[in-house]
């Protein structure tokens, strides 16, 4: 049975030889083989004696060979003994990672460092590969353009106290295990009674509420000690909004994890602009994990 790889989308941009370097870094970790891919899509009709089909194909074909390869140079930059395999599909973007992500151990992406979402994250793209791929999706983010590997920072994982959760924790927990880092369990209150006692509606009791909380993020990590007992454990519970708690530690942390329930959109705590804010402006790799890889999409 072949080894799942760990798939890199390629795109032509520096965060994406970002991404291949990261990618590379870890797969060397994890004795992973890595796959290099870039996707073209040929959409438009061009009126007859103005363009060449042929010559318009091989054009794309050109251009996406010289991407793969320039991605190849950045991972032997980082991984000279590696061997990367190069992959050129013709196929919308995410159909064609969606396809790669059956087979693959992660599908990693990059972003530019300051300036949100561009090449393969435009717009929908990045809503639909996380909440749709097989497999866990890592945004590349960085804090230099260089930057491949986990910094001396924990592993952050966001905890929203549902039993489809325990996927995010997966593998939030072997990545810690595997880079030999701490894991910062990170569960929040829920908002809408805070919202309530901040505009006067109520005077609230959130002495239960924080209890709650603690108990629920127990009842979460119970058992993962016992599997990782090498990972060292910090339990957080914050009374804040998750993308906000999150970004806080993710100004520390070599990785934060998320899960998504896939079908596109995301929920829990990658609910409405967590995942993107998360995306747009932590300071270091995003994984997120889809806590339902065995839906049919």
């Amino acid at each position: 049975m072949r080894t799942p790889p760990i798939v890199v989308g390629i795109d032509g941009t520096p965060a994406a030889l970002r991404a291949a370097r990261w990618a590379a870094t870890e797969a060397l970790r994890r004795d992973r083989p890595l796959r290099l891919v870039h996707t073209y899509e040929i959409s438009l009709r061009f009126p007859a004696g103005i363009a060449d089909p042929n010559s318009v194909a091989n054009a794309f074909q050109d251009q996406g060979w010289h991407w793969l390869r320039a991605a190849e140079a950045a991972v032997l930059e980082v991984a000279p003994g590696l061997c990367p395999e190069l992959a050129l599909l013709r196929a919308p973007v995410v159909l064609g990672l969606l396809h790669e992500s059956n087979s693959a151990e992660m599908l990693v992406l990059g972003t530019r460092a300051q300036n949100g979402l561009t090449g393969l994250l435009v717009g929908s793209v990045s809503v639909a590969l996380a909440g749709r791929a097989h497999c866990p999706v890592v945004v590349a983010r960085g804090r230099c353009e260089h930057d491949t590997t986990l910094v001396d920072g924990p592993v952050v994982v966001g905890v929203d106290g549902t039993p489809g959760g325990e996927a995010a924790l997966a593998f939030a927990f072997e990545h810690a295990a595997t880079h030999g880092r701490a894991l910062v369990a990170v569960h929040t209150w829920t908002d809408s009674l805070l919202d309530a006692a901040l505009t006067g509606a109520a005077a609230v009791d959130f002495n239960p509420l924080q209890q709650h909380a603690y108990e629920t993020l127990a009842e979460r990590l119970a058992g993962w000690q016992e599997k990782y007992p090498e990972v060292k454990i910090n339990r957080e519970v914050v009374q804040d909004r998750p993308a906000q708690a999150l970004l806080r530690y993710a100004g520390t942390a070599g990785m934060v994890v998320v899960g998504t329930r896939g079908r596109g959109g995301f929920r829990g705590l990658v609910l409405g602009s967590t995942s993107q804010q998360l995306i747009y402006h932590a300071p270091c790799p995003v994984a997120v994990v889809r806590t339902d890889p065995e839906e049919e999409l």
